[in-house]
């Protein structure tokens, strides 16, 4: 069975802080160690699971992690706001729903460091600007290269469309598999997270969620 959490974090748009605000607005300040830090910790995790760190197969490993880390987590060296910076006021009067569906992620958790998998869909409903549909795409996947809970993801991607766009609304929602419960612990393979949040008309009016879930259950919508 799915577990489905809606509306987290209930109070997202009151609570933010500048710490916060500074996660989507700027580019994170990091403190990196070195190349050579990055590999030395990486062997003694490997010492660590009982294997020769000496061995053919591992003897590279080090730097390949060192490199795979900095790909997957490359979302701190990125500013989800910049990405919405462009937009365009040209639209003809459009001002209803924008809906992308099916925005394929892959992300970490943040409690235990393996993978999490899943597809965003995000809707906004315009003030008068839209912006281009890849850059929303864009937002979910640097958000995604960061170390993640899953509501805070869901709750993150909704809070920069709001704070910069500044539409009537914001929907966002994820669904997604953990492999911290499909690798580990209760080792339940298959099972599905979903999570929601809702900014703006989204929030104030059911009909309005109703049409965004709707949407999303319409293969043609």
């Amino acid at each position: 069975m799915d577990a489905v959490i809606k509306n987290f974090p209930p109070h997202a748009e009151k609570g933010k802080n500048a710490a916060e605000k500074r996660g989507f607005m700027e580019k994170p300040i990091t403190d990196r160690p070195s190349q050579e830090e990055v590999e030395a910790a990486v062997r003694t995790l490997l010492r660590w699971t009982g294997d020769d760190i000496n061995r053919e197969g591992l003897v590279e490993t080090p730097q390949r992690v060192a490199k795979a880390f900095r790909e997957m987590f490359a979302g701190y060296d990125q500013c989800p706001a910049e990405e919405l910076g462009r937009t365009f006021e040209e639209v003809q009067g459009y001002n209803d729903m924008v809906l992308i569906k099916d925005i394929s992620f892959h992300s970490h958790c943040e409690h235990h460091m393996v993978p999490v998998i899943g597809k965003a869909h995000v809707a906004y409903l315009p003030d008068g600007k839209v912006v281009g549909l890849s850059k929303i795409a864009r937002v979910v996947d640097i958000f995604a290269r960061r170390l993640q809970t899953q509501e805070a993801m869901t709750a993150q991607i909704a809070g920069v469309i709001q704070e910069v766009l500044k539409p009537r609304g914001v929907a966002v929602l994820i669904e997604a598999e953990h492999m911290c419960m499909a690798m580990r612990g209760i080792r339940k393979q298959g099972s599905t997270t979903l999570t929601t949040t809702f900014t703006g008309v989204f929030k104030q009016d059911l009909q309005e969620q109703s049409r965004f879930m709707t949407m999303l259950r319409d293969k043609h919508g």
